[in-house]
């Protein structure tokens, strides 16, 4: 995968995945606005997207996403080495929620509404190919919503606060980082690594990394 950007400098590559040809041509049009932006690609469909990765190389893939034509696309995540470092961000409508959640856990970096402004759209472009995950508001008090039930409620302020080196460890784990990554990035051991998660699920009440850090955000702990 070319890696212009991520090494410092270069221009974003981003290939367009969109059902309408109005839409295509409003993403195109968008992203050809910002110098640090560059489209290599714009298609209609996901079927050979994996080809059209190796072929054209994009720091980020910006997919307007449509659950009924995408059903499948979790496996495609999984099962698709080409998808498995390339920044995902996808504009969804606020009914796909109960897919979404799932979704986040194969590696998306970004989710928007379809309704996102220009300036998000570019802003989570940018972000994403910097390995920040990127989660617009509105997604996550929807995502929220649908979270187990012992989960779902959120204190307005927490009873134990999450220290800086917790937050740290929060913002990590946001980035989609493993326990070694952020041992090494930290310079503690994964055992310490592993004491900081443990904390921070019981202070967010939260059973997994991906609730962790959707709570984290609704607290303002933490920025998608």
């Amino acid at each position: 995968m070319q890696q212009s950007f991520f090494g410092g400098g270069g221009v974003i590559r981003v290939l367009i995945v969109a059902n309408s040809v109005v839409m295509r041509a409003g993403l195109e049009a968008l992203i050809s606005t910002n110098s640090n932006l560059d489209v290599v690609g714009s298609f209609s469909s996901s079927d050979s997207l994996a080809q059209q990765v190796m072929q054209l190389q994009p720091d980020v893939l910006l997919w307007e996403w449509d659950e009924s034509e995408n059903d499948g696309a979790p496996t495609l995540f999984s099962l698709e080495p080409e998808l498995a470092n390339l920044a995902i961000v996808l504009l969804v409508n606020n009914g796909q929620i109960v897919s979404l959640a799932e979704i986040l856990r194969f590696g998306v970096r970004g989710v928007l509404p379809i309704e996102a402004t220009a300036q998000e759209i570019i802003q989570a472009i940018m972000a994403t190919a910097t390995g920040l995950t990127v989660l617009h508001p509105d997604m996550v008090d929807s995502l929220v919503s649908v979270l187990p039930s012992n989960t779902r409620p959120i204190p307005t302020k927490l009873n134990h606060a999450l220290t800086s080196r917790e937050i740290e460890v929060l913002t990590m784990l946001a980035e989609g980082l493993g326990n070694k990554t952020i041992a090494r990035r930290l310079g503690i051991s994964e055992h310490t690594v592993k004491f900081h998660i443990a904390s921070i699920f019981s202070k967010l009440n939260a059973s997994s990394r991906t609730e962790a850090v959707i709570l984290g955000a609704r607290q303002g702990l933490i920025l998608l």
